[in-house]
């Protein structure tokens, strides 16, 4: 046998036990670059098998994990794509309108205010009273109002 076909077959062994060992471990990698603040769509993705018995955890594994989320660095096409450098769309932009609810018992106050940052769903945002220039802090609820807390 030559050294050729000697590394040829050696080569294959490697892949060969780096499958199995990653046995049905599959990641998600960018079709493309993907840059901070885009929105992630699936048709952007491919899953691929995980051939590498070392790679780091922390990396997608499901397309419905990524998907609608933003990223926060550059993504590289082919390379995983750690959890860590996602983060969920801006429900509400600084210096946007919201509105504001202050809830307690029976009584219902809303105004209407601007973000004084980005946040997400369920995020604590600072956010300004349009009338009365008050700054006041709330959760971000999912129809987009912000959730006065009280003190």
């Amino acid at each position: 046998m030559g050294l050729a076909a000697g590394l040829a077959m050696a080569m294959s062994a490697f892949w060969l036990s780096a499958a199995t060992a990653a046995d049905g471990e599959s990641a998600v990698v960018p079709q493309r670059t993907i840059y901070p603040g885009e929105t992630i769509t699936p048709e952007m993705l491919r899953v691929v098998p995980v051939l590498n018995p070392n790679i780091a955890s922390g990396y997608a594994s499901d397309v419905a994990e990524v998907a609608g989320l933003v990223s926060t660095r550059t993504l590289l096409p082919g390379r995983t794509i750690p959890v860590g450098a996602l983060r969920e769309a801006w429900a509400v932009q600084r210096g946007g309108k919201v509105s504001l609810v202050f809830a307690a018992g029976n009584l219902v106050i809303t105004a209407q205010g601007t973000p004084l940052e980005n946040a997400a769903v369920g995020d604590l945002v600072r956010v300004r009273n349009v009338e009365s220039g008050l700054v006041v802090s709330g959760t971000v609820m999912d129809d987009r109002s912000v959730r006065v807390v009280t003190k």
